[in-house]
């Protein structure tokens, strides 16, 4: 099993701010040098919107003998802006690709809650609060939703073609564990799958389920942050913080713990060696901009 982890060069998760704001390329060499020499991994995802930063970090990584699964990200476009940014990052691609090889294009994550045009809402935040509140995650599991993942395969299959016109290697999608995937579409699953209080059950239960289409099933985030309770929220463990006015604040009563964070890790590692999912990338090696304070 690749062992990988995910790193953004810069998202727009609101308008205007940037996860990763300086680019300074001897901070992204340095750091992908940990995540090779310290962390052990074999693959790396690098995530970001600008085509310059994927391309120079993704050139960086395949130097050191990385894997690289290039993601771009474009949150809150529309779907023809999101396509066309689609084609600029597969050409960056596949140039990295005749040079070095080992690179896979991976065309978007979650688009049912990350562009505009499937779910109604102007911003992730409204789109991701639609699909997870209470009768949200009831319209889910009746099927009320199957006109969206109609409309998103549609939407897969049609900037598939335009990003294999340009990258002629493996192309994958990092789908939500909600959404109803097409996979005929591309050369391996693609699977934001974290476990949670939720689903700890059947968490490989609901894993198993994508070996049906026979392709590798690649585990894209998984992971939880560090502070005791976070093994319970999975991928919602970000939302401890709160505005206070003008500041942003850790909400009373969060209590960090690092234990917690390298326990679910390496446990679930484990289990998805036992799986025999072909990769798995750890959710997220940093952000900058995420509250913190200088006395660890």
């Amino acid at each position: 099993m690749l062992r990988g982890i995910n790193y953004d060069i810069g998202t727009f998760y609101r308008k205007d701010e940037l996860s990763r704001p300086d680019f300074d390329e001897s901070v992204i060499k340095k750091e992908l040098e940990i995540i090779k020499n310290e962390l052990y991994c074999d693959a790396v995802k690098i995530t970001g919107h600008d085509t310059y930063r994927l391309s120079k970090a993704s050139e960086f990584a395949l130097q050191l003998g990385l894997q690289v699964w290039l993601t771009p990200s474009h949150i809150d476009a529309t779907p023809a802006d999101a396509a066309q940014h689609l084609v600029e990052c597969a050409i960056a691609a596949e140039n990295l690709r005749l040079i070095y090889g080992n690179i896979i294009f991976v065309s978007g994550f979650e688009y049912s809650i990350f562009l505009k045009g499937f779910m109604k809402g102007e911003s992730i935040y409204e789109r991701l609060e639609k699909m997870f509140s209470p009768v949200g995650l009831v319209f889910n599991l009746l099927g009320l939703r199957a006109g969206i993942y109609r409309k998103l395969n549609i939407y897969l299959r049609e900037t598939t073609q335009q990003i294999r016109t340009y990258f002629k290697g493996q192309v994958t999608y990092a789908s939500g564990t909600w959404e109803k995937i097409n996979w005929d579409l591309f050369d391996l699953i693609g699977l934001d799958h974290y476990r949670a209080a939720y689903n700890r059950a059947f968490y490989n239960k609901q894993l198993e389920a994508y070996y049906k289409f026979n392709k590798p099933v690649v585990v894209m985030e998984f992971g939880c942050c560090a502070y005791m309770g976070a093994e319970d929220k999975g991928p919602m463990g970000w939302a401890v913080t709160e505005m206070v006015g003008e500041r942003r604040i850790v909400k009373d009563g969060v209590v960090r713990d690092e234990s917690v964070q390298a326990n679910y890790i390496t446990q679930t590692l484990d289990q998805l060696k036992q799986e025999n999912v072909h990769a798995a990338f750890v959710f997220t090696f940093i952000n900058p901009m995420y509250k913190h304070d200088t006395n660890p």
